[in-house]
């Protein structure tokens, strides 16, 4: 199979679209893609309001309290550790300027894994690294056949091995959109879905196999 072809229509579908949480800098992208982590996107666009008035950068954010930081994010899950995250992070980065654009440097900062900092880098528009690999792709990636298993960071290897490297940066969240909108956990659109022709999910519909979650 050559991915790189087989994915050119689900990258053009995609392509530079913006990712669901609604940030205004790279601070507020940090820090939202941090509180985002097993939680919803729109529940963080709901509370980022509120807690960015509080704390508008990251020198402010560096001098918040857990008690300040408990009270605006009690409803964010794993709220505690998230909090312990950014008192560290703040005055680890410093200033919004000094924010790391590069994923082993991010990968650094308290609460920023590989999924993270691959998002952080595209949102950006600095080189990819990597893929993101975020909860809808650990779905898809294997439905089509791309990938295997349940893991994320074997996810992203072998998305990395299909795919030329000009293509990582909007490949995984050309995926993700494609989870999200299409390629749903129990009732994916599979007629309407652009990568149908070359999807072993959508071959098993077809020909009648049980289907893989």
């Amino acid at each position: 199979m050559d991915w790189n072809k087989a994915f050119e229509p689900l990258i053009a579908q995609y392509r530079g679209k913006p990712h669901p949480l609604e940030y205004k800098s790279r601070y507020q992208l940090l820090v939202m893609v941090l509180l985002s982590a097993q939680d919803s996107d729109r529940h963080i666009n709901e509370l980022a309001p509120g807690f960015f008035r509080a704390f508008p950068s990251m020198d402010k954010l560096a001098t918040a309290t857990e008690g300040e930081l408990h009270a605006l994010l009690n409803t964010v899950r794993n709220f505690e550790n998230k909090t312990k995250w950014l008192m560290k992070l703040a005055p680890q980065v410093g200033t919004d300027d000094a924010i790391p654009q590069n994923l082993a440097d991010l990968t650094k900062l308290s609460g920023i894994g590989r999924k993270s900092a691959n998002v952080i880098l595209r949102e950006s528009h600095l080189p990819a690294e990597g893929v993101i690999v975020d909860l809808h792709v650990v779905r898809v990636a294997p439905r089509l056949g791309i990938a295997q298993g349940d893991n994320p960071e074997k996810i992203e290897k072998a998305l990395m091995a299909a795919l030329d490297i000009e293509t990582w940066g909007e490949a995984g969240m050309a995926l993700s959109f494609l989870g999200r909108e299409v390629c749903r956990p129990a009732s994916p659109q599979c007629p309407r879905c652009v990568m149908n022709s070359v999807c072993g999910y959508r071959a098993q519909v077809v020909s009648g196999t049980p289907l893989r979650a």
